[in-house]
């Protein structure tokens, strides 16, 4: 895996979200990225976090993060607060996208709730670099929730952006799912296309107001910061043909813990089946996929498994590793 070193700069915290960005240690010019994309960065207690990109497509001199602190952190956003200091080195991956804008001029409508706002914004400079037509809703519970508001007010799309704050004066008003799609819908001389990140409740709430509008399906996108997987279900043998190692998955155990026990290990980051890092191919079997990592289509196939959650619809799987 390709890494990069690269150095922190211009950290600001607000409230539990830390904002800042990354240059090349080397000071050469960052790999250039797409709106949606994200990046591994290496964390100094040896875990691997995921973060999306919140910065302009267009600047290769730096990337921009926030990074909320999570009450529920398994050590993650921890490390990484910790870790965030004016000119301290780290190790990132380069950029990946699993949450591309759709090719085309297609209205957008962009809908991030709480930290999910981070790739809406790249996604935003985007497609105001476009030309298209779009509009960004920032959804926050509380006034002194909005960390991001100083910078979307510093962008040059400004004024598409709209935002949803439950304050105590009632001043702003609360997000609605559906006339928000409606009225886009209504507008739009384009198709519109809808993109969302943040609490499940909320993608929830945007993905039925995008059926209730008419929207195929196709028109909803989304993406999760960690899925929510079920490990239960029953038994069945998985075999690790390169390692030549074969074992029994219990009823409560995932495929990389089951392996663990037999002495292969296999490499993970979220451990939801977001990230992707423990795909691996499958040689035998059907797969019983229960990420966030693959598209339908990939699904379909059955020749790839996500090993962190997924599970075995065949008595026996074999995978290569």
């Amino acid at each position: 895996m390709t890494t990069l070193s690269v150095r922190v700069r211009n950290p600001v915290w607000h409230g539990g979200i830390v904002l800042f960005s990354l240059e090349a240690a080397n000071g050469q010019a960052l790999p250039p990225f797409q709106a949606g994309a994200h990046i591994d960065v290496h964390l100094p207690n040896g875990m691997m976090r995921q973060y999306s990109l919140c910065g302009d497509p267009a600047d290769t001199a730096s990337y921009r993060l926030g990074v909320l602190l999570d009450p529920a952190s398994r050590g993650g956003s921890i490390a990484l607060h910790e870790a965030v200091r004016e000119g301290e080195l780290l190790q990132i991956g380069v950029p990946r996208n699993l949450f591309p804008l759709e090719p085309g001029a297609q209205h957008a409508v962009l809908i991030g709730g709480g930290i999910g706002i981070t790739p809406m914004v790249a996604m935003a400079y985007e497609l105001h670099d476009r030309g298209e037509t779009f509009e960004l809703h920032y959804v926050v519970r509380a006034g002194n929730d909005a960390a991001f508001r100083a910078l979307l007010d510093a962008t040059p799309f400004a004024g598409a952006v709209r935002y949803h704050v439950r304050d105590p004066e009632g001043t702003t008003p609360r997000f609605d799912p559906q006339a928000t799609i409606r009225q886009a819908r209504a507008r739009a001389a384009q198709p519109c296309q809808v993109y969302t990140c943040g609490p499940v409740a909320l993608m929830q709430a945007v993905e039925r107001a995008v059926a209730e509008a008419g929207l195929a399906p196709s028109c909803f996108h989304q993406e999760k910061f960690s899925g929510d997987p079920v490990t239960g279900g029953d038994t069945f043998e998985i075999m690790a043909a390169r390692a030549g190692v074969r074992t029994t998955v219990g009823a409560d155990e995932t495929i990389v813990a089951a392996l663990a026990r037999a002495g292969v290990k296999i490499k993970t980051s979220c451990e939801n089946g977001v990230c992707g890092t423990c795909l691996a191919d499958v040689l035998e079997g059907v797969p019983e996929h229960r990420d966030e990592y693959l598209t339908e289509e990939e699904r379909a196939e059955n020749d790839q498994i996500v090993l962190c959650c997924s599970r075995s619809r065949s008595p026996l799987l074999v995978v290569d590793v």
